[in-house]
């Protein structure tokens, strides 16, 4: 669903992804193993080469993430972020200074020294701070995982970048699903205009915040 939102409220065009099979095999933390290394990725490839040989497979999630160095005596002065899609790589061991997130229990702020955490995250705005540089995102689901040694790892299902987001098409949607909502008749038309509702006002508040 959000997908589908999300492709009518991009400025411009994006990529799409074609689905592949997974391993079957249980992957490692990355904690485990090396990155590089980590078994069942060439089960992937294999399975993903019988579902589209034309196409270079993407890397997996676990890839993505390094090694975590132990905890350090001292407080850091910086957060190391890792931000990763199903398909992409947003930011990996990125030191910024603090990222907010949109948990299921409110906006959660993340600073170095935060005690270890697991936030669900919601359809909301995710920004990345370092100095006076803040970076915005959409993200419409996920979960946040923010470790002892100061590093977070926010995984995501889908995220765009807040500046490629159409405030007029917003309020487009939200004023359709919203007429959707009051006219719709079955309890799965009921859910899939309240999806599309809760997605474009928090989509409307991201951008007017």
């Amino acid at each position: 669903m959000f997908r589908q939102v999300a492709s009518r409220l991009l400025t411009r065009s994006t990529n799409t992804y074609p689905a592949g099979a997974a391993a079957t095999l249980r992957r490692p933390y990355s904690t485990e193993v090396s990155a590089d290394n980590a078994p069942g990725d060439s089960a992937f490839v294999e399975a993903w080469k019988k579902v589209a040989p034309n196409i270079d497979p993407p890397k997996t999630p676990i890839q993505f993430m390094q090694p975590r160095p132990p905890t350090p005596s001292t407080l850091p002065s910086k957060l190391t972020v890792n931000f990763v899609l199903p398909y992409a790589s947003e930011l990996s061991k990125k030191e910024v200074d603090m990222v907010i997130v949109p948990a299921t229990t409110g906006q959660m702020g993340i600073l170095p020294g935060h005690v270890p955490t697991i936030a669900e995250l919601k359809p909301g705005l995710l920004s990345v701070h370092e100095g006076n540089d803040v970076k915005k995102y959409f993200i419409s689901s996920g979960f946040a995982f923010v470790h002892s040694n100061s590093y977070a790892d926010i995984l995501a299902v889908e995220a765009v970048p807040l500046d490629r987001i159409d405030p007029a098409q917003v309020q487009k949607g939200l004023s359709e699903f919203t007429q959707k909502l009051g006219s719709a008749s079955t309890d799965l038309d009921k859910a899939e205009a309240q999806i599309g509702v809760d997605v474009h006002s928090a989509l409307n508040s991201a951008l007017t915040g």
